[in-house]
């Protein structure tokens, strides 16, 4: 089961260290998250700088240095490097080729300005509880983003419900209902009981809420 984590304030200041390592590149503040794949594991970590040759990412958990990571920083952008530094929670890579860092970053802009953006998303498949109206209802999730999650579910939520999300730990978010399908667009790997006894496909909703993503899994 895949978890989300969480990433505690950070002031963005840098050790001595980290400046050392920068040496005369030119690396630009991101502060975004990315959905970072090692060794099969797939998770969403905060992206704090990067340049033409390398970035900068928040963690929480173990790496190695030498360590390959896929980093997805949108649908379409996406990175591949080796850990070149790790200590305190951060961690350096070292790009397997150079990128223009601008020209990243502007596509990102005009990707997020679009209608069709999406947030890297992490695909999940855990069971969690939506309370509205005093009532709890117990949902599929089927993936999360740093700002919204969607989910599988037996019942009906209108668009523009406001709601609370509760994760897997007790993670509790304050939501609203974005869209609703009375069927999913692709194959249900993992139904709910009910749609199970019914032979039925369970309904697929999408709820946007503030701080689901994280640093690391």
């Amino acid at each position: 089961m895949i978890e989300p984590r969480f990433s505690a304030p950070d002031d963005g200041r840098e050790t001595g260290a980290e400046a050392d390592r920068r040496g005369g590149d030119r690396y630009r503040t991101v502060w975004r998250i990315a959905k970072v794949t090692r060794d099969g594991d797939a998770g969403l970590w905060r992206v704090r700088n990067m340049s033409d040759g390398g970035m900068m990412l928040a963690v929480d958990v173990p790496v190695s240095v030498g360590e390959r990571l896929e980093i997805a920083l949108s649908e379409t952008i996406v990175i591949s490097g080796r850990v070149a530094w790790c200590e305190a929670g951060k961690c350096g890579v070292a790009f397997d080729a150079a990128v223009d860092g601008a020209e990243v970053l502007r596509q990102l802009a005009a990707e997020q300005q679009s209608g069709d953006y999406r947030a890297p998303r992490l695909p999940v498949h855990t069971r969690a509880q939506l309370i509205t109206d005093g009532e709890a209802s117990d949902i599929e999730l089927a993936d999360l983003s740093q700002s919204g999650a969607g989910f599988r579910h037996d019942g009906h939520f209108e668009v523009g419900k406001a709601l609370e999300l509760v994760l897997p730990g007790g993670i509790r978010r304050q939501a609203i209902v974005r869209w609703s399908r009375g069927r999913p667009r692709r194959p249900v790997a993992h139904r709910t009981a009910g749609a199970r006894r019914s032979g039925k496909h369970p309904a697929l909703s999408g709820v946007m809420a503030a701080g689901l993503g994280g640093s690391g899994h």
